[in-house]
């Protein structure tokens, strides 16, 4: 079984219907999953956000909450990764936070799986042989 990393978008997928759960439901069951430990306060800003447009209640978001706190997700430590991910930032004009997801990924020569189509396309754009390739969209990897 191949190891993919995932970012936070993919996660909460697994937790709140939304474009692309069917998919991201299949990677659980099609490869290792791991990400750096970033994911967890993301996932929680993201409900939050989802809270205050109205999207969910009180009571969904908590229950998401815990559902992930649950979820088999290798989470790695963030330390290691700072170098590489502000490098990356750079080059790609790109959040470091994003970035940290797509150094693990190079890390562990692994490729990473997410539905942020804005990361997607700086990559696609990217000259750097680190970054080329090293991440694919939700769809692509569902069809794996």
């Amino acid at each position: 079984m191949n190891t993919l990393v995932i970012d936070a978008s993919i996660a909460v997928k697994w937790v709140v219907e939304e474009d692309g759960t069917p998919e991201a439901l299949v990677l659980r069951q099609k490869a290792k999953l791991t990400a750096p430990d970033l994911m967890i306060p993301e996932c929680a800003n993201i409900l939050w956000k989802k809270v205050q447009r109205n999207e969910l209640s009180k009571t969904e978001a908590l229950l998401a909450a815990r559902l992930l706190q649950g979820a088999e997700i290798e989470l790695a430590p963030m330390r290691s990764l700072l170098e590489a991910a502000t490098r990356m930032s750079i080059e790609l004009d790109h959040p470091a936070y994003d970035c940290m997801y797509l150094a693990l990924a190079a890390e562990t020569d692994c490729r990473l799986v997410t539905a942020d189509q804005r990361l997607l396309r700086k990559l696609q754009a990217s000259r750097s042989r680190v970054t080329r390739g090293r991440a694919m969209s939700l769809n692509d990897a569902a069809r794996l």
